[in-house]
């Protein structure tokens, strides 16, 4: 056994300095060296980066060919790194790196397998697997419908997760993502939830500038040299990190594995500069700079990514303004920032979340007794917008933040966005106000009084509202609404509440339809009703029905078994319509619900 360590470790000492004497990979054709060819014994060299941008080779001694190893028809090359991977182990960022036999490029470095044993033990993406990506495969894979809270109880919950492994299991290499900009307490919160999809989560180095210039991509991203996805720029940045496989001087190969497996990606793709390879048996991990922009991450596969040189990726920008208020409405501090998140269905709606959190955290003037506001709106391709407004007070039972819960609760609209099957929505602008106003402002409705409970059509009615706010005397609200003339003879109700029931029925609509186009959707969105408007309502007991985005009162017997057959999953029946509606205005939540019968003569 000492024998046998002692040749592999002169035969790793004469591949090294024979490969020192080589220079580092660079763009254009190279030989490949098939699968059927790779034997076990075979003295071979990786490229990666420990320093700066120039690769340097590490000898690889490879083990034999496991396979189906990650997945039907998915080889893995098992191979022992030598030099500087001894030490640091198979690092997170050495994803990609290329490996080379006889001036041959066998495939990337993707798979870690030891954890806690003494050998860098590393999985070998074969370069025909790489090869396969179809830049022309525009397909993505659906993504997971996401309900309202879930996102943030999702992100909450995982707060605390750490990345598990087993020695032995063959695993992607985890991905750094680098976070730059970001509070402290934020990424303890969402760290946990990219630990578990298998990243390594570091907080700076990711981008220093508010912006990264973009540089002609010639002589830029060789094989073995590291890559960064960028995700977000801006006032805060979000990179993931890896390494150039494979460059014909127009197309790049990376990873060897995915990096979200989101099927069609669309994202920049920078230079980086690596500053350290932090060794570790638990973690090893690269940490770089991201630099330069050079082109645009095209595929997300599971056998690599896939980019192309010198081309953009759509980014949308994303403007926070964030101000906090005092016991008088004026204003106190003001905080604009600015951030660009790229444009994925699975991707977006966390970055976005990510962004307005981390624009929130430490806004604690007011300690628990405060409320948050939230005024959005998201502009689309085609003349498309949709608006959204909320508040929410701090309470001691919440189950997460209330800047984290504010911040998901418009999340989980995009993902409604994104999550229509019909098509892909280009997102052009958003535009988020975020208010921190003292005080913890519920109301609920306590009372309901009119001036009159008998009526006729044209009669107008008069009534008060009388609501209790949290730790207060009580607050009266007046409204005004007109009976229609054609209200039918009989008894009438008049429903005063708030949102919640309203948007419960439309939001279990949305997510039932499978069917919605992107243009309903948002008008799905936009008729979602505000929690800080009292809605009042004269209804009569005719059924109503919504169909899609379309609303539809007083719907004949026939007709409703007709559309029970034709829109069938699309439709969602009611008991009573409203034939009047007025609404009364507050800058409070407000909570509950109230009838009154009203006779029609």
């Amino acid at each position: 056994m000492r024998l046998n360590r002692l040749l592999f470790l002169c035969v790793a000492a004469a591949c090294l300095a024979l490969a020192q004497e080589q220079q580092p990979p660079q763009a254009g054709p190279v030989e490949i060296l098939p699968l059927d060819q790779v034997q076990a014994g075979m003295q071979a060299v990786a490229w990666t980066t420990f320093s700066g941008v120039t690769a340097e080779p590490i000898p690889v001694e490879i083990l034999g060919v496991m396979r189906n190893a990650f997945g039907p028809r998915q080889d893995v090359i098992l191979a022992k790194l030598g030099g500087k991977a001894q030490r640091t182990n198979v690092a997170g960022g050495m994803s990609g790196s290329p490996v080379y036999y006889d001036g041959k490029l066998l495939g990337a470095i993707s798979l870690r397998y030891s954890q806690f044993s003494p050998d860098a033990i590393a999985g070998i993406t074969p370069i025909e697997n790489m090869l396969e990506i179809d830049e022309f495969d525009r397909s993505s894979p659906v993504a997971s419908k996401t309900q309202d809270g879930d996102l943030a109880q999702a992100i909450w919950g995982l707060r605390d997760a750490a990345m598990p492994g087993i020695d032995g299991q063959a695993r992607p290499i985890a991905t750094p993502l680098s976070f730059s900009g970001v509070h402290a307490g934020v990424l303890d919160v969402v760290g946990g939830y990219f630990r578990s999809q298998g990243y390594s989560v570091m907080q700076g180095g990711a981008m220093a500038a508010r912006s990264m210039k973009t540089v002609d991509p010639v002589g830029h991203l060789n094989p073995g040299e590291p890559i960064s996805v960028v995700m977000m720029s801006g006032d805060m940045s979000a990179t993931g990190l890896g390494t150039v496989t494979y460059n014909d001087g127009k197309k790049i190969l990376a990873f060897g594995h995915p990096m979200f497996n989101s099927g069609r990606l669309e994202a920049p793709i920078a230079t980086a500069d690596v500053v350290l390879v932090l060794a570790s048996q638990l973690n090893p991990v690269k940490m770089a700079n991201a630099d330069s922009i050079v082109g645009a991450l095209r595929q997300d596969r599971h056998s690599g990514i896939l980019g192309v040189l010198g081309e953009s990726a759509p980014m949308t920008p994303v403007h926070v303004n964030v101000r906090t208020y005092g016991d008088n409405d004026n204003v106190l501090t003001t905080k604009q920032l600015t951030y660009n998140v790229i444009q994925n269905e699975k991707l977006t709606p966390q970055l976005v979340v990510l962004a307005l959190y981390n624009s929130m955290f430490g806004m604690n003037e007011f300690a628990e007794e405060s409320t948050f506001r939230l005024n959005a709106k998201v502009d689309f391709e085609g003349d498309h917008d949709f608006e959204f407004r909320t508040m929410l007070s701090d309470s001691p039972t919440s189950p997460a933040p209330a800047p984290l819960l504010i911040a998901s609760a418009f999340g989980n609209r995009l993902f409604r966005v994104f999550n229509n099957t019909l098509e892909m929505p280009l997102m052009e602008n958003i535009e988020v106000n975020v208010d921190l106003l003292p005080k913890r402002r519920v109301m609920v409705i306590d009372q309901v009084w009119v001036d009159r409970r008998r009526a006729s059509p044209g009669d107008e009615i008069n009534g008060k509202i009388v609501l209790q706010p949290y730790r207060g005397s009580r607050v009266e609200k007046d409204f005004k609404i007109r009976v229609p003339d054609g209200a039918p003879k009989g008894r009438l109700v008049l429903v005063v509440g708030d949102s919640s029931a309203y948007n419960q029925r439309r939001l279990a609509l949305g997510a039932r339809n499978q069917t919605l186009s992107l243009p309903e959707t948002l008008s799905l969105l936009n008729q979602e009703r505000r929690n800080d408007v009292i809605y009042v309502a004269l209804t009569d007991r005719s059924p109503s029905a919504a169909i899609d985005d379309t609303q539809m009162p007083n719907v004949p017997a026939t007709t409703l078994n007709v559309m029970r057959s034709t829109a069938q999953g699309r439709m969602a029946l009611e008991r009573g319509s409203a034939l009047a509606e007025t609404e009364v205005q507050l800058d409070a939540v407000v909570e509950g619900r109230r009838a009154l019968a009203i006779e029609i003569q």
